[in-house]
C-alpha cells in the first residue's frame, strides 16, 4: 500500500490594520489623531512590520486597508502589503471614501490564484461597508472566501450577516473572516449560524483592543466542508485589533476523497 499523502492545508489570517496608524491605548486615539488621518512616515514603518508577519500565510483578510488617498499618502496599501510580503494575488474593494481625506477597503492577499473576485456592497442604515468574494478552484472543488467589516449597529449587522448567510447558500465549502464587530454568542451571529450552516469557533479569543483584549470581534469562520484545525492570535500588527490566524484542511471532491480511503 502506497502511503498517502496529508490533505492540503491553509494558513490564513485576517487582520484590521487600521490604515497603517499604531494606536496602543485609547488616549491614543486622540493624541495620535493626526498620524491617523494624514500621511506619517511611521505608517511605512507599521505596514513593513506587518508585511514580514503577512508573508507566513497562505491567505489574507484585510480591513481598513486604504486604497490609496491622503492619509495613505495615495499609497494603496493592499498592494503594497501583496509586494512587500510576496503575494502573487491582491485584490481590493474600496468601501467608504471621505473626500480625498481617506477610503477604506477590504483587501485580499493570496498564493492562490482566484477563479472568480466579487465585489458586494452590504446593506445597512449608514451605506459604505461590502463583502469581498472570491472562489477558488482545489482538489476538484470550489472554496469560496468572503472578507467583510460589518457595521457597529446591531441592526445593520443582522442585515448584513443575512445578506451574507445568502451569498454562502450554494456553497458547501465556505470561509467568512473579517472584523465582525459582534462576538460569538451576539444575536446577529447566532441567527447567522442557524440560517447559513457556518459553525461557530471552537474557543474564545478575544482580539479588540490589542493592547487588553476582552472583545471577540475577529472571526474566521467556517462551513462544516472545510475543517478548521486550529485558531490563534497574531499580536505585535501595530493595530488597534490583534490578527485572528487559523489553519484549514482544504475541501476534496468526494471521488477524491473516497480513493484516498480506500488506496
Amino acid at each position: 500500500m502506497e502511503d498517502v499523502p496529508p490533505p492540503q492545508r491553509l494558513r490564513l489570517l485576517s487582520a484590521n490594520i487600521q490604515a497603517g496608524a499604531r494606536t496602543d491605548g485609547f488616549g491614543h486615539y486622540l493624541t495620535r489623531f493626526p498620524t491617523q488621518v494624514l500621511p506619517h512616515p511611521s505608517k511605512l514603518d507599521n505596514l513593513g512590520h506587518l508585511a514580514r508577519h503577512l508573508a507566513e500565510f497562505d491567505l489574507v483578510g484585510l480591513q481598513e486597508t486604504d486604497p490609496g488617498s491622503l492619509r495613505s499618502g495615495f499609497l494603496d496599501q493592499t498592494h503594497y502589503l501583496a509586494l512587500q510580503a510576496g503575494f502573487p494575488c491582491w485584490h481590493h474593494q474600496p468601501n467608504r471614501r471621505v473626500g480625498r481625506l481617506a477610503t477604506s477597503a477590504n483587501g485580499l492577499l493570496s498564493r492562490l490564484s482566484p477563479q472568480e473576485v466579487r465585489h458586494h456592497p452590504l446593506p445597512g442604515r449608514i451605506p459604505g461597508r461590502g463583502v469581498l468574494w472570491a472562489r477558488f478552484a482545489v482538489a476538484g472543488t470550489d472554496l469560496v472566501v468572503m472578507i467583510a467589516h460589518l457595521s457597529l449597529g446591531a441592526r445593520s449587522r443582522l442585515d448584513q450577516l443575512a445578506f451574507i448567510a445568502e451569498l454562502a447558500q450554494d456553497c458547501p465549502h465556505a470561509v467568512l473572516m473579517g472584523d465582525l464587530n459582534c462576538e460569538p454568542e451576539s444575536n446577529e451571529l447566532r441567527a447567522f449560524f442557524r440560517r447559513s450552516g457556518f459553525e461557530p469557533p471552537d474557543c474564545r479569543l478575544p482580539s479588540f483592543p490589542s493592547w487588553r483584549p476582552r472583545r471577540c470581534i475577529d472571526h474566521i469562520l467556517a462551513t462544516p466542508g472545510v475543517p478548521v484545525l486550529r485558531r490563534w492570535l497574531l499580536p505585535n500588527l501595530a493595530s488597534d485589533h490583534l490578527g485572528m490566524a487559523a489553519e484549514i484542511m482544504l475541501p476534496q471532491r468526494a471521488g477524491n476523497a473516497a480513493g484516498a480511503s480506500s488506496a
